[in-house]
């Protein structure tokens, strides 16, 4: 197999991190790219040495020369755009949520069956180097007993959403917030601490949610978002947790505790350092017991090359489906996520 041409959904922030990771694989060819605003395709176009600049996505999506679509655009457009794409026939490469609900993304994964293509959630905690160890070693230590996961990180959209919300800002609300968007803490970030444990574990048996929530205006009138939230899970025989927010910081580790030790990771959603605490006899304070042993792996050259790899790897395969970010356990992940947001935006 050649290189996969890809035409590329969006020209915002992400997409341009995504190109720079995308860059790094061989097989990999940006063909063309699509903005409503045919003027931004073709600047983005020409910064990214891109051929081919569309402000009709169906255009882009039927062309013969675009094997696969990626789309990064915000959360209430990945439904549309991916179906349309795949009804021509195209492979599809989403960025995360995949679909705003689980019914979205069970529709997304029986369009894809149907046509015969690959749909992939652009899901980089689940493909990096260092979870994927951690996956293999986990099958090695015995019963899985507790998880544990934050992801808090200010965002840079916060003092945006302040001065709205204060009546010195017209808006609209950045979308990253706006749940006509698909947006809130959830879905954009809280959605790494929960996609590599469905991924590790499987569906949990019980889900209870908590959340720091604020109306903001949008165009159908105030409506509740999530600026931050908790998720305890229980599952046979083990406990999990959740942190994740957009208004505060955190440093605190992501940590999976088995029969036979502790395995610790920076940041779930892209982990760069890892090590294991083998368990040892109880110290009662009078010693440092066992050492922690760095088990860190290289990373990629850079953070969203993998998902890339990924799908490129399933392409020639000959394969329809990830193993890690597979239909299913993208579909768990939004169920799981539809929970939580009955739960505290209701």
């Amino acid at each position: 197999m050649g290189k996969i041409r890809f035409g590329m959904t969006g020209t915002g922030r992400i997409t341009d991190w995504v190109l720079r990771g995308a860059a790094f694989e061989p097989r990999f060819m940006a063909e063309a790219v699509c903005s409503r605003n045919l003027d931004k395709a073709r600047a983005f176009a020409s910064s990214h040495g891109i051929p081919k600049a569309y402000s009709d996505f169906d255009a882009m999506a039927s062309s013969p020369e675009v094997d696969a679509i990626y789309i990064g655009t915000p959360n209430d457009t990945h439904k549309s755009l991916a179906i349309r794409a795949m009804e021509h026939g195209k492979h599809v490469l989403c960025e995360k949520p995949m679909g705003q609900t689980a019914a979205e993304v069970e529709e997304m994964g029986s369009c894809a069956r149907e046509n015969g293509v690959l749909l992939m959630e652009a899901m980089i905690s689940t493909l990096s180097p260092n979870f994927l160890s951690v996956q293999r070693r986990a099958r090695e230590l015995g019963r899985p007993l507790n998880y544990f996961s934050a992801y808090c990180q200010y965002s840079s959209k916060c003092q945006t959403l302040k001065r709205i919300l204060a009546g010195e800002e017209p808006g609209p609300v950045p979308s990253s917030f706006n749940p006509e968007h698909g947006g809130g803490a959830l879905m954009d970030i809280g959605i790494y601490t929960i996609y590599p444990m469905v991924t590790l574990f499987g569906e949990p048996d019980s889900i209870h949610a908590q959340a720091l929530t604020c109306i903001v205006p949008t165009s159908s009138g105030g409506r509740k978002v999530d600026l931050g939230g908790t998720a305890s899970f229980s599952y046979d025989g083990m406990e999990a947790e959740v942190i994740y927010s957009k208004v505060a910081d955190s440093r605190l580790r992501t940590e999976i505790s088995f029969d036979e030790g502790i395995i610790s990771m920076d940041q779930i959603h892209l982990s760069r350092d890892v090590w294991f605490l083998k368990r040892g006899l109880p110290t009662s304070g009078r010693s440092s017991g066992p050492e922690a042993v760095d088990i860190t792996l290289p990373p990629d050259a850079d953070p969203y090359l993998c998902e890339f790899r990924e799908f490129i790897d399933i392409l020639e395969d000959g394969r329809r489906e990830s193993a890690n970010n597979s239909l299913r356990n993208s579909l768990l992940t939004a169920r799981i996520l539809d929970s939580i947001r009955r739960q505290t935006l209701a």
